[in-house]
């Protein structure tokens, strides 16, 4: 999904608005933020939340992805993995939940790129820095065998 180029988020989506002819007062109260908040929203003074994107992007009817990639929170260039797809396709989970374990999904694969040239790469049987202790509290690398 090619973005147009612009300067800021905050233009992003006062360009977005106006193409949709929609006020700033009608796109403030969908997306539940004041009126003040979304006018520096749009002149880059403030950042909005990631739950903020989200609601900015439905009273826009646009992608929630496409504020995401303006504002930095996601990089456009991968395609989905089999996790988000997963829990795109997960119907117990409500959509605010949907959304909030992707954007933590995202955070983290994000994080991990960027310490990516620093780290050394780790083996399957690697779960994180710490060793998992066992129910009896042994690790696997205190177990005797």
């Amino acid at each position: 999904m090619e973005l147009p180029k612009v300067g800021s988020l905050g233009e992003y989506i006062r360009q977005q608005r106006q193409q949709a002819k929609i006020s700033l007062r009608q796109l403030a109260a969908q997306a539940g933020v004041s009126n003040p908040y979304l006018s520096q929203v749009e002149r880059g003074l403030r950042k909005p939340s990631a739950e903020i994107l989200n609601q900015i992007a439905k009273g826009l009817h646009i992608s929630a992805q496409a504020l995401y990639v303006q504002a930095g929170l996601i990089e456009d260039r991968e395609p989905d993995s089999d996790v988000l797809a997963a829990i795109r396709a997960d119907v117990t989970l409500t959509g605010r939940q949907r959304q909030v374990l992707i954007d933590i999904y995202e955070s983290f694969r994000k994080e991990n790129r960027a310490d990516d040239s620093a780290r050394p790469p780790q083996s399957a049987e690697t779960f994180g820095d710490d060793p998992v202790p066992s129910r009896n509290g042994v690790t696997p690398e205190t177990k005797e065998g």
